[in-house]
């Protein structure tokens, strides 16, 4: 089944838009007649990298999820059937079983925030705090499809830094494990050959006839140290103070902390600019946008902006200490403040720094790929050379 993106009107006139998976056109524009909504204009969805969410419920699911939830009660749809719709097409058992509990929980009374918390690993607390609030203002179908909008753009920027990250690990473990092959298997045959020819073997052939019976002969004590070393990596990690460190060591890294600064400032600011104009006070946004920060010194900044703002103070020092926003993101987050639309300033500084996310991507693929090859070629292209030197000597003595 493939995926579909419509556009249409309900009977009332308003305009409705959504996604669903469908087998052709025909069995969707059914589907949509069904709930009287007149198709104006279907396309098949291009496929997209699917992002796990944990327990093997798909990011992109979710949202989906959320985009189609929206979809339904703008049409109209009472809640228990739009949930009842909702789970019967979802491919995931666990995240149909889920779906299920919550048209459960709604038939018994319950509110849909109340039924989405018990769910945690799915629907985190921005997610069932949105939600509370378009029910408790009555524009439920305004948060739902502000929520997938946001879902939307916020996978989209996760992706954008995994494709960006992929390709440099992919090189570097091929190049990793080329050069281990090339130690291990293809060495070991020049040494051989070159214990017959019993000549003095020049410098650079010698160490890697050395690197190479290391490697071989220490293969398991290297293997469990690795592992040692990342698992303490790990442990160490669970500690504030050390996990501040790495997360101070990530924003500083040379092409990738441009990078992982700019999406951090794209995530802080949609996430906060999207609670606030759904109704969620400043106090509470901003401890669900710490939560979700993804970086200890932006989540301790956004902590001492909680503080600022208890104390009748602007978040903007806060935020300026940190040294991780530069000035123009402070300078227009405080005239935010002072004309009352911080909610506004919020999504613009969250585009443009979508577009910065997209020139980053771009300038750190145009500047690792030369340098990987140029470093995968000096690494394998030295092994060789050492392997031929005494060769080259050899002739020479020939000659």
């Amino acid at each position: 089944m493939a995926i579909f993106e419509y556009k249409g009107k309900t009977v009332g006139g308003r305009a409705v838009q959504g996604e669903r998976k469908a087998k052709n056109k025909a069995e969707l524009e059914r589907f949509l007649r069904r709930n009287k909504i007149l198709a104006t204009q279907i396309s098949k969805k291009p496929s997209e990298i699917n992002i796990k969410f944990g327990s093997g419920i798909k990011k992109i699911d979710i949202s989906r999820f959320t985009r189609q939830f929206a979809t339904m009660i703008g049409a109209g749809l009472p809640m228990v059937q739009c949930l009842e719709i909702l789970s019967n097409q979802l491919e995931s058992p666990e995240f149909r079983k889920i779906a299920e509990r919550i048209k459960e929980d709604v038939q018994s009374g319950s509110t849909l925030s109340e039924a989405l918390s018990k769910h945690k690993k799915v629907f985190d607390a921005l997610y069932v705090n949105m939600v509370e609030a378009g029910e408790i203002g009555g524009a439920l179908d305004t948060i739902l499809v502000r929520l997938a909008g946001y879902r939307e753009k916020a996978d989209k920027l996760a992706r954008k830094v995994k494709g960006a990250l992929v390709y440099p690990i992919v090189v570097a473990v091929v190049a990793g494990g080329v050069t281990f092959a090339m130690l291990a298997f293809i060495v070991p045959v020049f040494a051989k050959m070159f214990g017959g020819l019993g000549a003095e073997l020049p410098g650079p052939t010698l160490m890697i006839l050395n690197l190479s019976n290391f490697l071989r002969g220490n293969l398991l004590t290297i293997i469990i140290a690795v592992a040692a070393l990342l698992v303490g990596a790990k442990i160490a990690l669970r500690s504030p103070d050390m996990k501040l460190m790495f997360d101070k060591f990530k924003l500083k890294m040379p092409l990738l902390g441009d990078l992982i600064r700019k999406s951090a400032i794209s995530r802080f600011t949609r996430t906060l600019s999207t609670l606030m104009s759904s109704g969620v006070s400043i106090l509470d946004a901003l401890d669900i946008t710490a939560k979700t920060a993804g970086n200890l010194v932006l989540q301790n900044a956004i902590r001492k902006s909680m503080f600022s703002i208890a104390e009748g103070e602007t978040i903007t020092a806060p935020l300026k200490e940190s040294g991780v926003f530069p000035p123009m993101v402070t300078q227009m987050i405080s005239v935010g403040e002072k004309t009352g639309g911080l909610d506004e300033m919020l999504a613009k500084i969250a585009d443009f720094y979508d577009d910065e996310v997209d020139a980053a991507v771009a300038a750190l693929t145009s500047i690792i790929e030369p340098v990987i090859i140029v470093v995968m070629g000096a690494v394998i292209g030295g092994i060789l050379i050492a392997m031929y030197l005494p060769m080259f000597e050899i002739i020479g003595k020939i000659d």
